[in-house]
């Protein structure tokens, strides 16, 4: 059953995320950005370009050549993501199929406008007996 981490109180939800994705890679871990908005999804490809400073996070949108062999794909569908493991939420609604994937992080912003519909999905979540783990962002 997939395991799910939420992320609340992120200042900046893309920096946070991809603090995130740069951890999970740094595992082996091959990961899933769902964005639906093109403009979300080219925050986060900038993001990776500049985070971490010292090194490199290897990374494209769904749908490029080398998308299969890249350990970060970002992109608006789950359709091309049979080989990933991780599942990166930045969408406000339930991503389809999450439960393909052996782990889910969901990251929530400080707004209300985020943070309502995260409340939902984690509902969601537990009243479907997911094992949910919360991380406070806040301060960090």
């Amino acid at each position: 059953m997939t395991t799910i981490d939420f992320y609340h109180g992120a200042s900046d939800k893309v920096q946070a995320a991809c603090r995130l994705i740069v951890e999970l890679h740094a595992q082996g871990r091959k990961v899933l950005v769902y964005a639906r908005s093109d403009a979300l999804a080219t925050q986060v490809e900038r993001q990776l370009w500049i985070q971490p400073a010292t090194g490199f996070v290897p990374h494209c949108r769904i749908g490029a050549a080398l998308a299969a062999e890249t350990p970060i794909v970002i992109g608006d569908s789950l359709g091309d993501a049979a080989q990933h493991e991780v599942l990166v939420n930045l969408d406000g609604e339930l991503p389809p199929a999450f439960s393909r994937f052996e782990h889910l992080v969901e990251v929530v912003g400080m707004d209300e406008a985020d943070r309502g519909p995260a409340r939902e999905r984690f509902k969601f979540y537990r009243d479907r007996g997911y094992a949910i783990t919360a991380h406070d962002l806040k301060g960090n």
